[in-house]
């Protein structure tokens, strides 16, 4: 083989890894295109995620204020009917008193 043969055929291969190296070369930008897109995707859901989860927290943060609320009112009401039910239990009392006076004034007549 001559030294131009020899030539013809290395640049022959080094063409064919040139042409070898674009297309990978290519296909390797597809990719990367394909994987940015992919991790917007992905940020863009993480975001909604995000987003949903600070709503329900704030729902939680009203919920937990109503029910702390209801709990307070329920602890005043339970606190008004022990109060009532401790008059309730003096009125009785009393008028049992003044039965029994009643009734001992009416048998001395």
């Amino acid at each position: 083989m001559s030294e131009m043969d020899d030539l013809r055929a290395r640049l022959a291969a080094l063409e064919a890894e040139v042409d070898r190296l674009r297309e990978e070369s290519a296909a390797t930008r597809t990719m990367a295109a394909m994987a940015d897109r992919d991790s917007a995707e992905v940020r863009a859901s993480l975001r909604g995620h995000t987003q949903v989860l600070n709503a329900i927290r704030e729902d939680q943060i009203e919920q937990r204020q109503a029910v702390t609320g209801l709990a307070e009112a329920v602890g005043a009401l339970v606190a008004g009917q022990t109060e009532h039910a401790r008059m309730l239990e003096t009125l009785v009392t009393g008028q049992t008193a003044v039965l029994e006076e009643l009734r001992r004034l009416s048998g001395k007549q």
